[in-house]
């Protein structure tokens, strides 16, 4: 029952926490900002409202909407939100979810490119690249959580027998991967400095660009699907960041989102302090994220055994 509460809580409220980025945004502006609700307001807006299509696009651009949104629900099943026990896992369960969200992104690209709009395709182009950079970060962490926990499960990442914890024999080591899990939150979801999601130039967009044609019901199911996919990245940095025992069950849930606001609240930081890069700098910005793991997993092999 606490597996289904607490997956419940998070699909409820994933649109709340990107409010507190522009809350975050808007204070450092000297405004007063959107509510924190605002997102909710936009999803239901867009709900009301019909879809166009083009005449050049097909049921590929109808279907990427619809897996994007079911990549980002299906890894917060398998993910032990609080340190409770997911709702769903298995031995190997991350790279089976990280390929299902590398799915999401696929037919999001697949959508783009079928609408025959060069400013599109160039969108997907570099959505692709960008994407493939941060899976090698991505792996890398994987096979350095597999060294300190014999796991390929989110489960047992931080409710099984060995939990990743900072308090850990290789605690100071994770500091490296918190960085990169942070850089790789930033490119997975479009973020400053590697893209700006304000932006309305297409010339500079990434994801955006991808979704101009996008409207109504599919267009609040593309947002939808980002920020469940953004809180995954945060909940997983969160857990790093503050492990918990699986003994605490849904109290544990104040203190964990707790420190899920306090990475949306740095993400509203670094967006507030920085420009976005520009575009030959990018590629570089994301392999930092994979240096940093590398070399973690380098360190480890003095203190693991």
């Amino acid at each position: 029952m606490e597996s289904f509460v607490s997956i419940l809580i998070a699909l409820l409220s994933a649109p709340l926490f990107p409010g507190i980025i522009l809350k975050v945004k808007a204070l450092f502006a000297g405004k007063k900002g959107p509510p924190l609700l605002i997102k909710y307001y936009t999803l239901m807006k867009l709900f009301k409202k019909g879809s166009v299509y083009s005449t050049t696009t097909s049921f590929v651009f109808k279907l990427g909407p619809i897996v994007s949104l079911a990549g980002g629900i299906m890894i917060l099943l398998f993910f032990p939100l609080g340190a409770i026990a997911p709702v769903l896992s298995f031995h190997g369960d991350v790279l089976v979810l990280f390929y299902v969200l590398a799915t999401g992104r696929f037919f999001t690209i697949a959508a783009a490119l079928d609408t025959g709009s060069p400013f599109q395709g160039m969108g997907a182009a570099r959505e692709a690249f960008f994407g493939t950079l941060a899976e090698a970060s991505i792996f890398a962490v994987l096979i350095l959580f597999y060294r300190m926990t014999h796991s390929l499960s989110f489960g047992e990442y931080f409710t099984g027998a060995n939990p990743i914890s900072l308090t850990g024999p290789a605690g100071a080591l994770l500091l490296l991967v918190i960085v990169a899990l942070f850089i790789v939150l930033l490119t997975e979801n479009s973020r400053v400095p590697v893209d700006d999601p304000a932006t309305h130039l297409e010339l500079t967009m990434i994801h955006e660009v991808m979704v101009l044609d996008h409207s109504g019901p599919d267009l609040a199911l593309i947002e939808l699907g980002s920020f469940y996919k953004l809180f995954f990245y945060s909940a997983f940095l969160a857990m790093i960041v503050c492990p918990l025992s699986p003994s605490g069950g849904l109290l544990n849930l104040p203190v964990f989102y707790g420190i899920v606001v306090l990475v949306y609240m740095t993400i509203g930081l670094v967006e507030s302090i920085m420009a976005r890069f520009k575009m030959n700098l990018v590629p570089k910005f994301v392999l930092t994220s994979s240096i940093l793991v590398v070399f973690a997993a380098i360190l480890t092999m003095g203190f693991i055994k």
